[in-house]
This record gives C-alpha cells, sequence and structure tokens, in this order.
C-alpha cells in the first residue's frame, strides 16, 4: 500500500525543533515525509542546535531531499506533491504571512501552494505571540478552509500570557482528521 506524501515544514521556533523532530520520527512510519524547512532554520546555530546538524537528523530520518528555497516550494500544489502539509513548528511570523497571502519563504509558499489546490494544511503552532500581536492572525487562519491547528495551550501564563504551543503528541492525530476534513477538538 503506498504511503500518503505528507510536507513537514519547520520554521525557525527554535526551542521546539526537538519537539518536531520527535514528530518526525513518529510520523515517518505512516507517511511518506517531504522535509520543508525555512530559511532561518536552514542558516541560523543557536544554543538548541547546530542548523548542519538538525539538517542532517531531519535528512537521515525522511530519507527525502530537503526543501529550502520559494522555487523548490512553489511546485508542491500544481504538481500535488503531497497529500497534506503540516507546518511544525509554526512561528507567529510564519501564521501572520500565512493569513495574509505573504509568500517570501520556502515555509509560505509551500503552504500557499498546497492550499491552492484545497488539501488540508495542519499548523502546529509555537509562537510568545498567540494572544498579543498575532491574535487576529490566528482568529483568521481558524477560519480558513482547510487549515487545522492541532490543540494549544498556554505554556506559561503568568511569565508569557500571549504565548501559545500545541500539545505536538497530538500532531498524529489532527492530521488524521484533516484528510477527513475535520478539526480536531477542543482547540484551546
Amino acid at each position: 500500500m503506498k504511503k500518503i506524501n505528507l510536507g513537514f515544514a519547520l520554521c525557525g521556533s527554535f526551542c521546539s525543533i526537538s519537539k518536531a523532530i520527535e514528530q518526525i520520527e513518529k510520523l515517518s512510519f505512516i507517511y511518506n515525509i517531504i522535509p520543508i524547512i525555512s530559511k532561518n532554520l536552514a542558516s541560523i546555530d543557536t544554543r538548541f542546535g547546530k542548523c548542519s546538524d538538525i539538517k542532517n537528523e531531519i535528512k537521515q530520518i525522511c530519507k527525502n531531499p530537503i526543501i529550502e528555497t520559494i522555487s523548490e516550494s512553489e511546485p508542491i500544489g500544481p504538481k500535488n506533491i503531497v497529500d497534506i502539509m503540516a507546518i511544525c513548528p509554526c512561528t507567529g511570523n510564519t501564521l501572520s504571512k500565512i493569513s495574509h497571502a505573504i509568500t517570501d519563504t520556502s515555509v509560505t509558499m509551500a503552504a500557499k501552494s498546497h492550499l491552492r489546490v484545497q488539501k488540508p494544511l495542519v499548523i502546529c503552532l509555537s509562537t510568545n505571540d498567540a494572544l498579543g500581536a498575532s491574535a487576529e492572525n490566528l482568529a483568521r487562519a481558524l477560519n480558513t478552509k482547510n487549515i487545522y491547528f492541532v490543540p494549544m495551550y498556554q505554556d506559561d501564563p503568568i511569565k508569557k500570557p500571549n504565548s501559545l504551543v500545541a500539545e505536538f503528541d497530538k500532531l498524529s492525530e489532527t492530521i488524521e482528521l484533516a484528510l477527513e476534513k475535520k478539526q480536531i477538538q477542543p482547540i484551546f
């Protein structure tokens, strides 16, 4: 039986990358994963890891080339490269760009290209401003056809009252339901 092609896009929410890679490992047994990474993730070393190590780990798990540029991302929709796409982690910056149809990164172009053929896009949010500056963009995306969210929570309501982080362990279930055009509940 042919595996479903899952586009798995990673943004520069560096503190969440290890959780995302854990999900890639789990999902690789179910899906053929096409990795997509943002320019920041591809080029910035942080206290959470070196970009070259992160890229190598993703390549080893997925066994597919990593899509890193806008031009590599654009054909995803028209060529039906993936059946479903997840952005995990999705930063507030990327969420804002998607909600305003801005396509200036490999990840936002991949999302736009994928959505233009009306396939499901799953967002696994990780941002410090979801309930602040990005709140209107979150609301807009929640009301956009074919966009589905992994359930999320306030990770530190006292010190970071505007922050939301997805429950990464619910990514697989969210993907399964999104393939049926259903939003997992509850979202918050």
